[in-house]
């Protein structure tokens, strides 16, 4: 297909914005349309964190970059997409039109499976941070229902603002898959430290009582609350690709480049699966994911080579502390641990074979980064040195061809 001469973008968080970004960034010189309910888009991260402490933004760009960069930005929602024809309907009326959609459509809250669960309230966008922002402080109780990272970086940011919290998840140590147990271990004991109750518990509903809420647990106790936050996770949000017939299996089913069923539409973001070889790869559901697949996207958009894949990677903060992990901490093998459970703290993820796959680490950000490339280069690597703090990472790559 020839290079399109417009694109609309549908949905603006990281991944939307960063497609955007990247086709500019190739030479694309057509219109650029983004579509997202809220406007002007705006990074998700910072909403469980300093967006919600009030301490800071959450805008992915300065005004000026969309005027400079010529992006055309719509507030508004798509309901219909006809790919054919080239338009999206919009929420309300009017549409607009382009000869290829990008869908980055992100997901929706999941939503508990218990009577009360309208009484919870949500963290997915600006504007639950905002309303949120006004239910903690001194004085006022939250209760979170799961203590994965939304529910865990919300529990410190309201801890640090003198809110009484209370923390439930049925699992002991939440995170084991993502950064090992290990990590995981130390990262869950900073509730404590830091004033935040947790408890393993199943919740079996909320119900109001009095002026304020009560979630009840399976073993008949309660726990009082003024607000009680759901943080449980997402659900893709597909509708819109559902309903112009994409092909979708708990996401929107692309290739390595973003291309949905139909050759005019690409998506990108939380609310993707990637086929490679045949087979349906996981969702993934973090931000630098969301922005590569958008990088992706556009590539695929003008016809071009996607960036080659790079090693995973996430992050989180609380406490004062920032949390990184690469790759994957959940293959089989054996873990290595430098140092002990603070800051400069890493545990590494060592393969059957001796090789590299994964790591987590405590404020270690500069040997995180040399980790993601020993991961990427795949060859085998000595315990003993992944253990010794004296070992500078970056002299191992060196042993590598």
């Amino acid at each position: 297909m020839a290079e399109p001469r417009s694109a609309a973008v549908i949905g603006a968080g990281p991944a939307g914005f960063s497609a955007a970004a990247e086709l500019r960034r190739r030479g694309f010189a057509g219109r650029i349309q983004l579509l997202d309910p809220a406007g002007t888009p705006y990074d998700r991260p910072p909403l469980s964190k300093a967006y919600l402490a009030g301490s800071a933004g959450a805008d992915l760009a300065p005004e000026p970059w969309y005027k400079t960069n010529a992006v055309d930005v719509t507030a508004g929602t798509a309901v219909q997409l006809d790919p054919d024809s080239g338009t999206a309907v919009l929420a309300g009326g009017g549409e607009i039109r382009a000869d290829v959609f990008l869908l980055a459509t992100g997901g929706t809250a999941r939503v508990l499976p218990f009577p009360g669960a309208g009484l919870c309230r949500t963290l997915r966008s600006r504007s639950d941070a905002d309303a949120l922002r006004s239910r903690i402080g001194a004085g006022k109780r939250l209760v979170i229902i799961g203590a994965g990272l939304i529910g865990a970086e919300v529990a410190a940011t309201a801890a640090a603002a003198g809110t009484a919290v209370v923390l439930i998840d049925p699992v002991p140590v939440p995170l084991v898959p993502a950064v090992g147990p290990e990590a995981a271990a130390y990262l869950h004991s900073l509730h404590a430290r830091n004033g935040v109750e947790t408890l393993t518990a199943l919740p079996v509903d909320v119900v109001s009582d009095g002026d304020g809420l009560a979630v009840l647990l399976e073993d008949g106790s309660a726990v009082a609350a003024d607000t009680v936050l759901a943080a449980v996770g997402m659900v893709p949000d597909t509708a819109l690709a559902e309903a112009a017939g994409l092909e979708v299996d708990d996401g929107i089913v692309v290739d390595l480049s973003g291309r949905t069923s139909h050759p005019r539409v690409y998506a990108a973001g939380d609310a993707v699966r990637r086929r490679v070889g045949g087979l349906l790869e996981r969702r993934s559901e973090h931000w630098d994911a969301a922005v590569r697949s958008g990088q992706a996207a556009a590539a695929g958009i003008l016809g071009q080579e996607p960036p080659q894949d790079a090693v995973p990677w996430f992050w989180t903060d609380r406490y004062g502390i920032h949390a990184e992990a690469v790759g994957s901490m959940a293959v089989e093998g054996h873990s290595v641990e430098r140092g002990e459970p603070g800051p400069g703290y890493l545990v590494f993820r060592v393969s059957p074979e001796g090789t590299l796959a994964g790591a987590a680490g405590i404020d270690a950000g500069n040997s995180l980064r040399a980790v993601r490339r020993l991961i990427a280069l795949g060859g085998p690597v000595e315990a003993a040195a992944l253990a010794d703090p004296e070992v500078d990472l970056r002299r191992l790559l060196r042993s590598f061809p």
